[in-house]
Order: structure tokens, then C-alpha cells, then sequence
């Protein structure tokens, strides 16, 4: 009965959708096609936008499957005079309107007033996603991509560069729609490379579609990298220093050239951050009685150092209209250091001094990367039919000396002995991936794509440890180690999208299997160990959207999906790393993957404010674990049982004057863990809320100005506790050089209030908190500079098909 019901609901969806449809050609005064005009339909004297698209390759842009109505159309594109149509109706006696070639004059004024008219929304909300555009902050000007990370909504970075979202670990980073594949270590160090001036947009998908690898549990991030394609040369220069305590400066370089059916894409950036951690941990032991039997003070001094080089070249082949060939390089090298200075107090339980420690623990750090990506895009006819292929091969590269000296002291600071551990940790990382993806409008209206991918990832890690005596190396056997670690998946997915006249339907499933294998060399102490794991599943994903009145100014969205997180290779060497002589990091081999459940429902008024409610439930949740096995604390990734999250969302962007406008997110959500750990239980519940300000104004044509904060309560997180943390920034912005160029000042926690700690519980016979003061207040300088010479053409991205969807028309 149900099926037939909801059957009929949608036959009769589609009979009273009406057929009328708008077509033409976009071109310059030169007669040339104009790749990426930004088209708007909009109903005739209300203003209210129906449709909005991009043209096409061949300047092509066509509207289906519209209402009835007395419309407007308007071209606009950057450096061209704006088009209106005027009033122009669609009827049962004119379904199909072809508008024919409509042509854009140059204009010398049109570039200083898109300029200063087309500013970015900070915020943007799609059926799928929430996009982020870093550039319309001045506070994330001259700062790292991890920075920009830290002011989008719902994400928020630990002081290790661990990454979490809506306060749920296990996101997946994507690079222009590429998985990175890397620990939470070396991907913050990564991040760490990448300048904010080199970032297009931040998709933030909690639920992404079936298209994306079903990796991450709290969802996916995709970073774009900006990339132009244009007639003629363009490209820009970006140029920053900052001032904490320590210097930091990212300075990057863009060049783009087009001449016939060739284009050269490249980017270069040379970056350099310094910054200090002023780490304290305090533990306390009890008795089994509950007494208080000793506590254990620790300072540490953290000094990083982080240099990075980047290059990115390639280049585009169009070899007819409708096919086009590609080929991506790029590459880092990032050399680093980090000097730690330990001093440790240890008291017994009446507050007597019994010892002291003092640690010293330099590390060099080497980390490069390389990668090639080939890349063929066909278009089967002109409605946007298409098939794509990418076949990419990475490499990553890092090697880590380091020294842990640790001298044990009586109270009154006189020796009693001092050693010294030396060790050499390289580690390579091979994968190599193809995929292939094919889109498929239909006549009728809706859209199907489909694709497969398969994905190789090798991964050697040896760790060489050496007691150091009198200038001797002894090799360390209880450390040393040699883990290898392979990974194959195999993924296949089909996705169905269509508009109705108010209700948007997209359908998902992907099914992915997985094929693990680790191998634990050992050595003369330590026997081989190894591990296998195989499985498949499936990932089902829903959206659709309800538009209650015909201007869809009140819009109801529903997203449903299914999530996997898979335990980093480095999590499953089973050996025991020092990070000093009384804190081991382990890893764990039994450790097993997270499925996760999402839902959320939204509610979107007149296009500006969304309020969601959303929940998820995530088993056998991958994160850290802490335990006290007499003066040694161990801390390694285990499986929590359940972790259950459950709360509202609210975003939205409100015009308080013409010069003023506040950018808001804030949310009110609840986290619950339930699960054993060792010997304790651990089954808490606790609400937090947070709130993302962000005011802009815009003084004049030329100047501009941002205040902004953030703040959040008390967040639970498995075993951790973190106190309330907030800070405030603030930044100005001028135009200069007849608008090419930029100047912007920025000052990031003004306050100095973003300092992180908290405690760590549900430790048997152990309590442990800890408190870091970070580099946080940086007073920033940026100068950016852009230079064109031909015609802008809309961006084409490498290594998916994301952006060959935007040439599509989108509602």
C-alpha cells in the first residue's frame, strides 16, 4: 500500500512538471565563445533567482524543465559590460525560448565593479555540502591551510593538527578531490605546506555523496586548489609575513599561460612558520584506597620549525572540442625541526619533592612528496555526456633523526645517571590509484553518474633505536622495529539526481572492498607478527530537498548516508614508541574499522538562514586511548564501542546595514560515549555549544574591514575533557595599484584566550590534565597582486570530475 502511495506521489510529481526550457550562446566582441559566464534567471521585477549556470566550453548555457512564468536573464562575466534580457515569458504557446548569441562588450570600468560588487559569501549551503571561501576573510590572509581550517564552520584542530568535525574525529582531507592517505601527523604537516592564497574553496561534506571515497566518519573536507585556464598569460603574486613570538611568512607564485589548444598551469610557494608550545601535565596516582600516592609535574618547551617548497605544473591538451588531455606534476619538500625541553618534578603523597628529570629531545625532520597525475576528459555529445579518466601515482618520503636525553636528578638537582636513546625513522609511502567516471543527463530530466576506482597504497616504516654509551650506538632491540603495511580497495558507485518542480532528489550507493595486510619484521628479541584483513560493504546515500513556495523561499532538506573509518596504517604497527622516559606511544593491530549512521534535516529561509538538526551514531569509534602500567603512561588508538552525536545547527548571513554584514554559525550539540577501556568504563554524556561570529564591512570601494571570534564550551571526546576555549581577530583591507593589488593587516587572537587544555580520564588508580600556551597571537601582512592579459576562462580541475559537473546547469 505504502509503495503505491509513494509511487504515485512522484508520477504525479512529474506530470505537473512543465517543459519549458532556455537556451543561447555567450560571446565576446571578438566573437569568441566566453568559458565560465555566470547566467541567472530570475523572475521579471521580483528579483527572485530561479535558476542560476555557468556556460560551457562552447559558451553554451540552457535552462530545462521550467515553470511558466514571466522571467529576466542577465550574463555577467569579470572584465565584460553585464547583459539583461528583460522581460521575456515562458507559456504553454512558448516553451522554448532561444535567446541566440548574446554578446558582452569589453569594458574598461567592468573589472573595478566586480570587484567591488562580486564579493564571496564566506558560507555557502548546497543539497550536499556547505562551502567555505577562504578569501573572503581578511584573517586568512598569509596563514597555512590548517589555519583556514580552524575558522570554518563545525571544524576545529587540536594543538597536534588532528583534525574534527560537529567535535567527532575521523575526517578524511581531500586535495582537489584526491585522498591524501596520510596519519594525522603527517597530514598536518602537509596542510602545514599549503598557503591560504593558494585555495579556491573548502567543501565541508558530513555526508558526502556516493561519488567520494566512503573514508571518514565524521565526513569529508576537500580542499580546491585554485587553478585558471585562460586565453593569453595571467597569474598572481602572494606575498606574507607574520609576527608571534616567532616569524612565519607564506609567499606564493601563480603562472598561467594559454595558446591554442595548449595550456600551462603552474604554482610555486616558499613558506616558513615558527611557533613554540608551552605544555604542562600534571598526573596523580592513589592508592587502590583512593589516597593520594604520588604526582608526577611535567613542562615542556616546544619549539617547531617548519619549511616548506611547492611546486605544481601542468598542463591541458585540447585536442577537439569535445576532448581534452592532462597531465598534473607536483612536489614538496618540507624540512622541520622540533626541540622539545622537558623538566619534571615528582612528588610523593604529602607533596615531598622524591626527584627530579630533565629531558632534551631534538628532532630533525625531512618530508617530501611527488606525484604525477594523467588525466583525459570526453565529451559524448553536448547536453553533458561525458566520460573521464585519472590515473594517479604519489609518493611520500620522510626521514626523522632524533635524540631523547633524560637525566634523572635528586631533589636537590646533583646527578644520579643520564641516558641517551638515538634513533633513525624513515618512511616511505607508494600509491597509486585509477579511476573513471561517467555522467549521463537524461532526456527527461534528472542525471545519472556512475564510476569505479581502484587504489593501491605500500607503506614501509622502520624504526632504528640505538642506546648511545659513552659515544657508543648499541642497537635498542625493545624499540626497533620494521613494519609493512599494503592496502587495496576497490570501490565501484552509481548516483541519480533530478529536479522536480519543488522537490530536488539525489540517490546514492557505493559498495567498496578492502584488502589489508601488515607485516611486523620483529628482530633478534622480538618475533614477526602480521595481521589480514578483508571486507566489503556497502554505502547508501540520500538527499532531497522540498521547496514549500514557488520562489523557494522556505526549503526542507533531508541527507541520509552510511560512513566507514579505517584504521591508519601507522595505528597498526603493534610496537611501543618513547616520546620521552615516562610517556610510550603504541600502536594497535586488533584495532577495527568505524561504521557510522548520519541524518540531518534542514530548514532553509529565503536563502540565507539554515537551521539544522542532526544525528549520528558511530561503532567501534578509532580513537586514542590512555593508560597508567606503573611510572610508564601508555597511550595507543583503541575502538570505543558507541559513540552517539545529536544536536542543532544554525548558519546564516545577515545584512545589518549595506556596509555590514555579520556571517554566523553556531551549535548546540551533544556527545555520548559508552565503552571499556582497560580496566575502567567510560559512559558520559555532555552538551557543548559553540558560536563563529564574523563581522564584515565595507568602508568604501577600496577598504574593508573584518572583526570576528569563536568560542566553545567544555567538549567531551572519548576519554578527554577539553576546557572552554575562544579567542577574537581582527583585520583591514585596501585595494591599491588601480585594483590589481592588495594590502591586509590582521591580528589572530587578539587576546591571547586560544589556549587549549583539559583533563583525561577514566585512568585506573590515575587522574591526568594538561594546559598549553600556543603562538596563537600573530599580527599578519599580506600583499597580493594579480596580473591578466586574455580572456578569463572557467576554471577545469585535474584529477576528478567535480568541476566538469559546475559546467552543468545547477539549480
Amino acid at each position: 500500500m505504502y509503495k503505491k502511495l509513494f509511487l504515485l506521489l512522484f508520477i504525479s510529481i512529474s506530470v505537473k512538471a512543465q517543459n519549458g526550457n532556455i537556451k543561447g550562446i555567450v560571446k565576446s566582441d571578438k566573437n569568441e565563445a566566453i568559458v565560465g559566464a555566470t547566467v541567472i534567471l530570475s523572475k521579471w521585477q521580483q528579483g527572485n533567482i530561479v535558476k542560476s549556470s555557468f556556460t560551457d566550453v562552447d559558451g553554451k548555457f540552457e535552462f530545462e524543465k521550467l515553470k511558466y512564468d514571466s522571467l529576466e536573464l542577465t550574463v555577467s562575466y569579470v572584465g565584460m559590460s553585464k547583459y539583461s534580457s528583460g522581460k521575456i515569458v515562458l507559456s504553454a504557446q512558448n516553451t522554448i525560448l532561444d535567446l541566440g548569441t548574446i554578446t558582452l562588450q569589453s569594458s574598461e570600468n567592468a573589472l573595478q565593479e566586480v570587484a567591488v560588487k562580486a564579493q564571496k559569501a564566506f558560507v555557502v549551503q548546497k543539497i550536499d555540502r556547505t562551502v567555505v571561501n577562504p578569501d573572503a576573510l581578511i584573517s586568512n590572509a598569509g596563514v597555512t591551510s590548517l589555519e583556514v581550517l580552524e575558522k570554518a564552520p563545525g571544524v576545529s584542530v587540536d594543538i597536534n593538527g588532528n583534525i574534527s568535525l560537529r567535535g567527532k574525529g575521523g575526517v578524511v582531507v581531500f586535495v582537489d578531490d584526491k585522498p591524501t592517505y596520510l596519519s594525522a601527523a603527517d597530514l598536518a604537516n602537509y596542510l602545514r605546506t599549503i598557503p591560504s592564497s593558494t585555495i579556491e574553496s573548502i567543501e565541508i561534506m558530513t555526508n558526502p555523496p556516493a561519488k567520494y571515497d566512503a573514508a571518514g566518519n565524521s565526513g569529508v573536507i576537500n580542499i580546491r586548489l585554485k587553478k585558471n585556464v585562460a586565453k593569453g598569460m595571467n597569474g598572481g603574486l602572494n606575498l606574507a609575513y607574520g609576527q608571534g613570538r616567532y616569524m612565519r611568512t607564506n609567499n606564493s607564485f601563480n603562472f598561467n599561460y594559454r595558446i591554442n589548444k595548449l595550456n600551462f598551469f603552474s604554482n610555486l610557494s616558499v613558506n616558513q612558520n615558527n611557533s613554540y608550545q608551552d605544555l604542562t601535565i600534571t598526573r596523580k596516582y592513589f592508592t587502590p584506597e583512593g589516597q593520594l600516592s604520588s604526582t608526577f609535574i611535567q613542562n615542556s618547551y616546544i619549539r617547531p620549525s617548519n619549511r616548506s617548497q611547492n611546486l605544481k605544473l601542468g598542463l591541458d591538451y585540447y585536442v577537439t572540442k569535445k576532448t581534452t588531455l592532462g597531465v598534473a606534476l607536483s612536489g614538496f619538500i618540507n624540512p622541520s625541526s622540533r626541540n622539545v625541553k622537558n623538566k619534571a618534578t615528582i612528588r610523593d603523597g604529602q607533596g615531598e619533592i622524591t626527584g627530579l628529570v630533565d629531558a632534551y629531545n631534538p628532532t630533525d625532520i625531512l618530508f617530501k612528496n611527488g606525484s604525477i597525475n594523467l588525466n583525459v576528459t570526453h565529451k559524448l555529445n553536448d547536453k553533458g555526456k561525458e566520460i573521464s579518466m585519472n590515473l594517479d601515482n604519489l609518493v611520500y618520503k620522510s626521514s626523522i633523526d632524533q635524540f631523547l636525553e633524560n637525566s634523572n636528578l635528586y631533589p636537590d638537582g646533583s646527578l644520579i645517571n643520564k641516558s641517551v636513546l638515538a634513533s633513525e625513522l624513515p618512511s616511505d609511502i607508494s600509491i597509486k590509484a585509477l579511476k573513471a567516471d561517467f555522467i549521463n543527463p537524461l532526456k527527461k530530466g534528472g542525471r545519472i553518474e556512475a564510476g569505479v576506482k581502484t587504489s593501491f597504497v605500500k607503506t614501509s616504516n622502520i624504526a632504528d633505536f640505538y642506546d648511545v654509551i659513552d659515544g657508543s650506538r648499541m642497537p635498542n632491540y625493545t624499540f626497533s622495529n620494521n613494519f609493512q603495511y599494503k592496502e587495496n580497495i576497490n570501490a565501484a558507485y552509481a548516483n541519480y539526481s533530478r529536479d522536480f518542480r519543488k522537490i530536488s532528489l539525489q540517490l546514492g550507493l557505493r559498495i567498496e572492498n578492502t584488502n589489508i595486510v601488515g607485516n611486523q619484521l620483529g628482530n633478534v628479541v622480538v618475533k614477526d607478527s602480521s595481521f589480514k584483513r578483508n571486507y566489503t560493504s556497502l554505502f547508501p546515500t540520500f538527499y532531497t530537498q522540498y521547496r514549500i513556495d514557488s520562489a523557494s523561499k522556505h526549503v526542507v532538506g533531508l541527507s541520509v548516508g552510511r560512513r566507514i573509518d579505517r584504521p591508519n596504517y601507522k595505528d597498526m604497527n603493534p610496537f611501543t614508541y618513547p616520546m620521552d622516559r615516562f610517556t610510550y606511544y603504541g600502536g594497535n593491530p586488533f584495532l577495527q574499522p568505524t561504521f557510522s549512521y548520519n541524518v540531518e534535516l534542514s530548514y532553509t529561509y529565503n536563502n540565507f538562514l539554515t537551521t539544522t538538526l542532526q544525528y549520528s551514531r558511530a561503532d567501534n569509534v578509532i580513537s586514542e586511548t590512555n593508560e597508567q602500567r606503573g611510572n610508564i603512561y601508555y597511550s595507543r588508538p583503541g575502538n570505543f564501542a558507541k559513540q552517539v552525536s545529536y544536536g542543532i545547527e544554525v548558519s546564516g548571513t545577515f545584512q545589518v546595514q549595506k556596509w555590514w554584514t555579520i556571517q554566523l554559525y553556531t551549535a548546540f550539540m551533544n556527545n555520548r560515549f559508552k565503552s571499556p577501556i582497560y580496566t575502567e568504563m567510560l559512559d558520559d554524556s555532555r552538551w557543548y555549544w559553540v558560536a563563529v561570529p564574523t563581522n564584515q564591512f565595507m568602508i568604501n570601494k577600496k577598504w574593508s574591514a573584518e572583526l570576528a571570534g569563536s568560542y566553545q564550551t567544555k567538549l567531551l571526546s572519548g576519554q578527554f575533557l577539553v576546557i572552554p576555549i575562544g579567542s577574537v581577530r581582527a583585520g583591514v583591507s585596501t585595494k591599491i595599484m588601480k585594483d590589481k593589488g592588495t594590502l591586509k593587516l590582521n591580528v589572530n587572537d587578539v587576546f591571547y584566550t586560544n589556549q587549549v587544555g583539559g583533563d583525561i580520564r577514566n585512568i585506573k588508580n590515575a587522574a591526568a590534565s594538561w594546559f598549553s600556551y600556543l603562538d596563537t597571537r600573530v599580527i599578519t601582512v599580506s600583499f597580493s597582486y594579480r596580473f591578466s592579459k586574455g580572456q578569463n576562462l572557467r576554471v577545469r580541475q585535474n584529477g576528478g570530475s567535480e568541476s566538469e559537473q559546475k559546467r552543468v546547469k545547477v539549480s
